[in-house]
């Protein structure tokens, strides 16, 4: 699904266009695929490292290492695949471990954190199209913009999170049939940017949140035992799987610079 741009109207667009971060990638069918292989991969990855040591151990080291990635990651002046999805790997990862231990540690229902982490949400997207007018993530080319764009991300990550454990748990969905109702969600904005000329701000976000519970369902689905209603491949494997398809994508889209937007989508933006 492409984001088709708009002249932007923001003054911003007058600066030379070699002076513009291009820090994002392009939004292709690259995008999507790994995308919902780091939403998985970061799933279970959490999941196996809050058991293999502890919560609190687990959600520690996932903050530091998302830190050090977000470090990486705001230093470089142009994107980087390898360090743009270690960061929403990590985000994945630290969403994931923090959400489990909002959960069992506080007591949290998935009902409450997933309406919380909607409004929330909300919020960080009102704040952003206030300030600049503009949702589009073809004009993440300041470091205002930058900042809110990832506290975006890490917003859909913690909503599509929550959104998931209650599909599964709260309404006995089972993580299988929570991936396909996931799917069937994801689909819409799909079919209504083809057919109806849905609005491709609303499409590109809906379903970068969609892509969340999908890609968590399914290895979720492929990593818990059969008493649970899963395949029983285990944490370890899955990720392991997993992390080698994400290597290969990355490095694929770092070799073919398939996923680099070109100078002309910095020229233009679209306005939600």
């Amino acid at each position: 699904m492409e984001m088709i741009e708009q002249k932007q109207t923001n003054k911003t667009t007058s600066a030379p266009i070699q002076n513009i971060l291009k820090k994002v990638p392009e939004v292709t069918i690259f995008f999507w695929l790994t995308k919902l292989v780091t939403t998985g991969m970061g799933e279970v990855f959490s999941d196996y490292i809050v058991k293999t040591l502890t919560p609190v151990i687990g959600v520690a080291v996932a903050l530091i290492v998302l830190i050090l990635s977000l470090y990486l990651q705001f230093k470089v002046r142009k994107y980087v695949p390898s360090i743009y999805w270690l960061v929403v790997v990590m985000i994945s990862v630290f969403g994931t471990v923090a959400a489990d231990v909002v959960h069992v540690g506080l007591g949290v229902p998935y009902v409450i954190s997933t309406v919380f982490f909607a409004v929330s949400l909300a919020i960080i997207f009102m704040i952003w199209y206030k300030m600049e007018k503009t949702l589009s993530i073809h004009s993440i080319y300041t470091r205002r913009r930058e900042i809110l764009y990832w506290s975006v991300v890490m917003g859909t990550f913690a909503l599509g999170t929550a959104a998931g454990d209650m599909t599964a748990s709260t309404m006995h969905l089972g993580y299988f049939t929570s991936g396909l109702l996931f799917a069937v969600l994801l689909a819409i904005p799909v079919i209504g940017r083809k057919f109806f000329k849905l609005n491709e701000i609303f499409s590109f976000w809906f379903a970068y949140i969609m892509t969340r519970p999908v890609g968590a369902s399914f290895s979720d689905w492929s990593s818990v035992s059969q008493k649970h209603g899963g395949l029983g491949f285990g944490g370890g494997p899955v990720s392991l799987v997993l992390s080698i398809i994400i290597i290969i994508l990355v490095g694929y889209l770092s070799f073919s610079k398939k996923d680099v937007q070109h100078e002309d989508d910095f020229a233009q933006s679209t306005i939600a």
